[in-house]
């Protein structure tokens, strides 16, 4: 048999093609056979059967209450470095004012995210910090001097590592998703239980459409 995916007679995409994550939870559902397993089962043995399929039912809703607990736990993760980068970028944007007219909109935009305002979803809030962080070096490159100073270079190297944290914060959280997406349509306990309390796929952290483009700009 040959290969399905011949790349060597196979016409390649020369354009390419970009990947972008579908915004998009699918509810849970199943169908009659499922609905019917689960009322043999109390007769295929008598009773045991069904007291059997009953334990197993339950232990697959714990897993999927406390996996459900971990993706929050890793979401609180990306939360915490998100808000200590706020923080940084403030000091910066503080230390920067003090020797250029830095755009007063940076400091609003730092006090909403302080506040929480407009941050309740994950991916709107890193959105919202890369835009501060995007003015605050614009302004790094327009006075290059000012990276000589000691306070400013440990804020940025700070802003750096915390980057750096934040990505892979993210890794973490997306194998949580992707660990709950296939757990949800195990079957037949775990898919029928996700079915039963109205579960649906959960969507993974995504960059934003403004770091989806520079990332094609020419850096060199």
């Amino acid at each position: 048999m040959a290969n399905e995916l011949d790349e060597t007679t196979a016409t390649p995409r020369e354009e390419g093609r970009d990947v972008n994550v579908i915004d998009k939870q699918i509810p849970i559902t199943i169908g009659g056979g499922t609905k019917f397993f689960n009322i043999i089962m109390w007769f295929l043995p008598p009773i045991i059967g069904g007291i059997i399929w009953t334990i197993v039912k339950v232990n697959a809703g714990k897993y999927l209450s406390q996996l459900q607990q971990k993706i929050q736990h890793d979401a609180s993760q990306i939360d915490n470095y998100l808000e200590q980068r706020v923080m940084i970028l403030q000091n910066t944007a503080k230390l920067l004012d003090k020797a250029i007219d830095l755009d007063k909109e940076t400091f609003t935009k730092i006090a909403e995210l302080r506040a929480g305002s407009g941050t309740n979803k994950l991916n709107e809030a890193a959105s919202a910090i890369e835009k501060v962080n995007a003015k605050i070096n614009v302004a790094m490159e327009n006075y290059p001097e000012l990276k000589s100073h000691a306070e400013i270079a440990d804020a940025m190297q700070q802003n750096s590592y915390l980057q750096r944290e934040i990505t892979a914060a993210r890794e973490v959280y997306n194998d949580t998703v992707n660990q709950w997406n296939k757990a949800v349509y195990e079957w037949p306990a775990k898919q029928y239980m996700a079915a039963k309390r109205g579960y649906t796929t959960r969507i993974p952290f995504t960059t934003t459409k403004e770091i989806k483009e520079k990332a094609r700009d020419v850096f060199f």
